[in-house]
């Protein structure tokens, strides 16, 4: 049984792996380890994969002490443990999490959130790795779409967790978290667990814990598969969108200056071009440009958008727009200039 359960989700791991190229020959990975049944899981399936030498590649494990807990040294030890028992390499680091986010006002999710990506950028570049593994699960992907809905995101906010995003890989992505669970009960597998995750006090909790149990009990017991198809359609429809929007952006474009080295930055647009288009690619390629200028669309909202759609519709010149302290559009001589202050 215990083997017939491992095989399962270790070729379901693997077979998602393929279907997005998540590792590839010769690649180098740190893998972010809590400890907990997600990452533990994906520690010992990606072990075994390499092993078996199903995929030649090579990884490292970090782990980072929140100094939140007082298990937190446990489960620190725990994951240090299972490193040297399989011969792996470990990093580890303490942060206070809590000191963090209380000088920087954010909340304390978002602080260790922050805390846990910028080591894991530190063990990439120290061991001169090219992708970070997460262990995020099917249902984390869903817990996402409902928070990202709450919060008015529309329908990017549908795609959840993709299984790749830039150097991050998510395996597990596939993976509910009751064959995690149970992957952990067939193998012998004694995961650290922690009991925040049960505190109702954060957004996601509350989805996790009262949300999705309460639409499966009363609605639809097969929520998550449901969730995970509707996040699948929207991912192949963005994947569309995009491609339209980069064609457009082609045809429109008149002037690149995006070179970081130089003291100003910006794009130009032809208007008229810009105009012709549908709303759905004008703020496709609204956001498509600013991520080409500043290699992030975040902080620009719905809101912004609508205002930049509307003043090149207007088309009066020496007329601009801030939507940030950074971002500057101007409109003048049929053109929309798109440019990076510094």
């Amino acid at each position: 049984m215990a083997q017939r359960e491992k095989k399962t989700l270790m070729h379901k791991v693997l077979n998602t792996i393929k279907k997005y190229h998540l590792i590839k020959t010769g690649d180098i990975l740190v893998l972010g380890v809590s400890g907990g049944p997600d990452s533990i899981t994906m520690l010992d399936i990606l072990l075994k994969i390499k092993q078996e030498k199903q995929i030649v590649f090579d990884f490292v494990v970090a782990h980072v002490n929140h100094m939140i807990r007082d298990e937190a040294t446990l489960d620190e030890e725990y994951v240090k443990n299972y490193c040297i028992k399989n011969k792996i390499q470990f990093y580890t680091k303490s942060i206070d999490v809590q000191k963090i986010a209380n000088t920087n006002k954010i909340s304390t999710e978002e602080s260790g959130r922050n805390a846990r990506y910028q080591f894991f950028d530190e063990v990439l570049q120290k061991i001169s790795g090219n992708k970070i593994a997460i262990a995020h699960n099917k249902n984390d992907k869903v817990e996402t779409m409902i928070m990202n809905e709450l919060r008015g995101c529309g329908i990017q906010g549908l795609k959840g967790i993709e299984p790749i995003r830039d150097k991050y890989i998510r395996p597990l992505i596939e993976c509910e978290r009751k064959e995690i669970e149970e992957y952990c009960k067939e193998n012998n597998i004694e995961p650290r667990i922690d009991r925040t995750n049960f505190e109702n006090i954060y957004t996601r909790n509350k989805i996790r814990n009262i949300v999705i149990p309460y639409i499966e009990q009363e609605f639809n017991p097969n929520i998550i598969e449901t969730m995970d198809r509707l996040s699948n359609l929207v991912i192949e429809q963005e994947a569309y969108i995009q491609k339209q929007v980069k064609k457009v952006y082609k045809n429109i474009v008149l002037e690149e200056k995006i070179d970081s080295s130089q003291m100003e930055q910006y794009i130009i647009l032809d208007i008229k071009g810009f105009n012709e288009q549908e709303k759905v690619i004008k703020s496709n390629v609204i956001l498509y440009t600013i991520t080409k200028l500043f290699n992030t669309a975040k902080g620009i909202e719905k809101i912004h958008i609508e205002d930049i759609i509307k003043l090149c519709a207007n088309n009066i010149g020496n007329k601009y727009l801030m939507p940030n302290k950074n971002l500057k559009i101007f409109i003048k001589n049929g053109k929309i200039k798109i440019s990076k202050e510094v």
